[in-house]
């Protein structure tokens, strides 16, 4: 109960953190960013809120501007069972990638932050 109680509240610090010290957005024109946006149509992330892995994953979509769908496999059981069923377990943070009709279930939070910075900075 007392590390339940200590690892949620760490948890909570995590998320205000990043809130107070939130990266600025990347600066695009409007015809880039739509672009952008129109590629992050086809990514969702996976993601607990309080996971620091998932914090420092959605800070780099934060500064990259990157409006990625967010999917809450903690709470939500349809989330959860869409990411155990593609990506074979239940791990964040996951990025899903759609790509030529094909999915791919990207994990680790090196890994992701890579793929992003090397498709959208």
């Amino acid at each position: 109960m007392i590390v339940k109680a200590l690892r949620v509240g760490l948890g909570q610090l995590i998320v205000f953190g990043d809130w107070i010290s939130r990266p600025a957005k990347r600066k695009r024109d409007a015809a880039a960013q739509a672009r952008v946006e129109q590629e992050a149509k086809r990514l969702a992330l996976y993601q607990f809120h309080a996971c620091p892995f998932c914090v420092k994953t959605r800070r780099t979509l934060h500064r990259l501007n990157v409006p990625v769908a967010l999917r809450d496999a903690k709470h939500d059981p349809v989330h959860r069972q869409a990411l155990l069923e593609g990506g074979g377990r239940v791990k964040v943070p996951c990025l899903r990638i759609e790509e030529n009709g094909e999915v791919t279930w990207m994990f680790e939070s090196k890994a992701i932050i890579a793929y992003l910075d090397q498709r959208f900075a």
